[in-house]
C-alpha cells in the first residue's frame, strides 16, 4: 500500500465501529491512509494492538488518559504491550483540566504522577509519547503544567519527544513543546471553527502533524456524524488552505512529519 496520509490519532477499537470496523479500514487502505490507533486504558490498549496486528496499515499507541489516571497506571502490563512490535507510541497521556468541578489539587497530582510514569516508560523503550493536554476552558493551565514538567523530565530524558494531540493552546504553547521537541496536532475542527488558523499559520509547517480523534469531531462536510480516519484528507486539506500553501506540499511534509515523529508507523 502506497501510504499518502497518517491519522496520528484514532481510536478504531471504540464500539462506534464494531458494526462496520473491516470496512472503514478497507476504505483507509483505498485512500492510501495509515492510522495509529490510540488506546485511552489497558482494554482499549490491548484492542489498538490486537487492531494493529491485523492490518498492515494500523499501529498502536498505549496508555492512560489522564480521566483515568484514578485506575493508577499498571506500569509491568503497559510495558508488556508497549514492546509490541506494532506499538509505535506511548499514550495517550497527559493533563486533563477542562471540567474544573471535578479537578482538584489532588486530581491534577495523580495526573502529574501517572504522567511521569508514561515519560519513563517512553524514554526506556525510546518511543514518543502521544499527549493530552486539556486546559480549563478560558486558561491555557493544563499546558502551563504540561511544559514545566516536560522541561523538567528533558533535563534527565533528552531525547524525549512526542505529539500535542488535538493542539487547542496558542503560539507561545505551541512553541513552547515545539522547543521542547514535539509536534502539534490538529482534527476535523479546524474544518469548522476559526480559533486555531492564527496557530496554524504562526508554526513550522515541519512541526504539525494531522489527526482525526475518530469518531469525535467530523469535520464540516459530516457534522453531528461519527468521525472516521477518512477525514484526516480534510483535514490535511484544510491546513493547506489556512496557510496558503500548495497542497501536494503540505501533503508530503505532514507524511514526512509523522514519519519523523513514529518512525515505525
Amino acid at each position: 500500500m502506497q501510504v499518502r496520509y497518517i491519522d496520528t490519532h484514532c481510536h478504531l477499537q471504540f464500539d462506534s465501529y464494531r458494526e462496520d470496523e473491516a470496512a472503514v479500514i478497507e476504505q483507509m487502505r483505498e485512500a492510501g491512509i495509515a492510522g495509529i490507533v490510540v488506546g485511552c486504558d489497558l482494554e482499549t490498549s490491548q484492542k489498538a494492538v490486537e487492531l494493529a496486528e491485523k492490518y498492515e496499515h494500523l499501529s498502536a499507541s498505549v496508555g492512560l488518559h489522564p480521566n483515568h489516571a484514578d485506575e493508577g497506571f499498571d506500569v509491568e502490563e503497559f510495558r508488556k504491550l508497549a514492546t509490541h512490535s506494532k506499538v509505535v507510541a506511548i499514550g495517550e497521556c497527559g493533563l486533563d483540566y477542562f471540567r474544573p468541578t471535578d479537578v482538584n489539587d489532588g486530581v491534577k497530582e495523580k495526573q502529574k504522577e501517572v504522567l511521569q510514569k508514561h515519560i519513563e516508560l517512553a524514554t526506556l523503550l525510546d518511543k514518543p509519547l502521544i499527549l493530552h493536554p486539556r486546559p480549563s476552558k478560558g486558561t491555557m493551565d493544563a499546558y502551563t503544567d504540561l511544559i514545566e514538567l516536560l522541561k523538567v523530565a528533558k533535563v534527565s530524558y533528552p531525547n524525549l519527544c512526542g505529539d500535542a494531540h488535538f493542539f487547542v493552546g496558542g503560539i507561545t504553547e505551541a512553541r513552547a513543546l515545539i522547543t521542547l521537541g514535539f509536534t502539534v496536532s490538529f482534527t476535523a475542527v479546524i474544518t469548522f471553527a476559526r480559533d486555531y488558523d492564527e496557530v496554524i499559520r504562526a508554526v513550522p509547517l515541519e512541526s504539525i502533524l494531522s489527526e482525526t480523534d475518530a469518531p469525535y469531531v467530523a469535520p464540516a462536510s459530516r457534522r453531528g456524524k461519527r468521525n472516521d480516519p477518512l477525514a484526516v484528507i480534510e483535514v490535511v486539506s484544510k491546513i493547506a488552505e489556512i496557510r496558503g500553501e500548495d497542497l501536494e506540499t503540505v501533503r508530503t511534509t505532514l507524511l514526512a512529519n509523522a514519519r519523523r515523529m513514529f518512525p515505525q508507523a
